[in-house]
């Protein structure tokens, strides 16, 4: 954190410490340090100066916090565990509200039913489970899991078999896919589940855990289609630090975006953005800022830029730009003094899928972002796909950001 300094175990003790502060200053105390956090406690009540503000890179018990709360309000205590997670909080709570209903096709997978039990115990939202109920509940038993408030269906014996591929077959007739193809591919849970949520069975879909990317939304891409003056189907992350929320674009789904894809995907990524209470502000990323470099690369980003500025003009959207330029006051100031995204960037979208997904993982793994995504966005209705690797939490918190796209 710029002008601060920090407090470590190996800091010396409280005393020299509080000695050596100074007030223009904020502290950045290492969880373990509580006794610093008190000392300064003690330190306001003898009328001795403090930092600006106290920020503790962990958690702190909730009975100091209430202590620092009612000795010392005007001085901000932010704990980056709690900051971090504060968007999730949010987002569950807000998904609590829309009171949605969610299909999961992967209904015997172990991580998608311990998700499915901590969504149903808190009322999140509403739930089928798609597979074998007799898996199901083997499965659920197996991990102590209750899932009895969700519904069941197996789409190889459904009634709803039939009806969807019955409408199914008479969407996709003009290429050649015939009643009895139809009716086979209603057995597969992904198009099963996009058909509940095309046909209103469902407000969302979220599958991944187990089959493809490909698998998961190739039927949304038959079936939902992209959603009226979209032409891309993209995706961002939300990524939760200390202090802002970030939203990366696009991560997880288009290699190489042309100039016309870049602004599309820009212009997507600030509205979603700005759905999940972020104001948006965009920065299309690249190695140059402004013309201070040439070549495809950077071209490609400027055409981008210009075309997403063209596709919606309200948006405040800016580039080429490099990170740094994009996300720090300071470095702004220099390189783009005369931007209104420089140095306050929301939205960042990065030029490929090789810098995005390096990117999202690169802050996710060395700065201790939570990272919520991928949010797939330009779809009619909303489809979300999980990596095969999700955590139980990582799929909570998509089927909630799921209930909320359908808000």
């Amino acid at each position: 954190m710029t002008n601060s300094v920090q407090v470590t175990a190996a800091s010396g003790g409280v005393a020299a410490i509080l000695d050596a502060l100074d007030p223009a200053l904020s502290l950045v105390v290492a969880p373990e340090r509580v006794d610093v956090v008190l000392g300064l406690v003690f330190a306001r009540e003898l009328g001795r100066p403090l930092p600006r503000a106290v920020v503790v890179t962990g958690s702190l018990p909730d009975d100091v916090i209430a202590l620092w709360n009612s000795r010392v309000p005007d001085v901000p205590l932010v704990c980056t565990e709690a900051a971090i997670h504060e968007f999730e909080h949010e987002v569950l709570a807000s998904a609590k509200r829309a009171n949605r209903h969610v299909v999961l096709p992967e209904g015997t997978e172990p991580r998608v039913l311990k998700a499915a039990a901590h969504l149903l115990a808190r009322g999140i939202v509403r739930l089928t489970l798609l597979g074998n109920a007799a898996e199901v509940a083997a499965t659920a038993s197996e991990f102590g899991l209750d899932v009895s408030a969700a519904t069941v269906i197996d789409p190889e014996t459904d009634a709803l078999r039939r009806r969807f591929a019955d409408e199914y077959a008479e969407l996709r007739k003009a290429k050649g896919v015939t009643p009895e193809q139809a009716f086979e591919r209603m057995a597969d849970v992904s198009y099963f589940g996009t058909m509940m949520v095309a046909d209103g069975l469902a407000d969302g879909m979220v599958s991944g855990a187990v089959h493809t990317t490909a698998h998961t939304i190739r039927p949304a891409f038959e079936i939902i289609k992209t959603a009226p003056g979209v032409s891309v189907v993209s995706s961002v992350f939300f990524m939760c630090l200390p202090d802002k929320v970030l939203a990366f674009g696009d991560c997880a789904v288009n290699p190489n975006p042309t100039p016309e894809q870049l602004a599309q995907i820009a212009v997507t990524s600030a509205r979603t953005a700005k759905q999940f209470g972020i104001e948006p502000r965009v920065a299309l990323l690249s190695y140059s800022t402004g013309t201070s470099g040439s070549g495809p690369d950077v071209d490609r980003v400027v055409e981008g830029t210009k075309l997403a500025q063209a596709l919606d003009p309200s948006l405040a959207i800016d580039g080429p730009m490099q990170l740094d330029a994009a996300i720090v006051p300071e470095v702004a100031r220099t390189k783009a003094p005369n931007s209104a995204v420089a140095g306050r960037a929301t939205v960042l979208i990065f030029p490929s899928l090789d810098a995005g997904n390096i990117a999202y993982k690169a802050v996710q793994r060395t700065a201790g972002a939570l990272a919520i995504g991928p949010v797939l966005q330009g779809l009619n209705k909303p489809i979300n796909d999980l990596s095969r690797g999700a955590t139980v939490p990582d799929i909570i918190n998509t089927v909630a950001i799921t209930a909320l796209q359908a808000v």
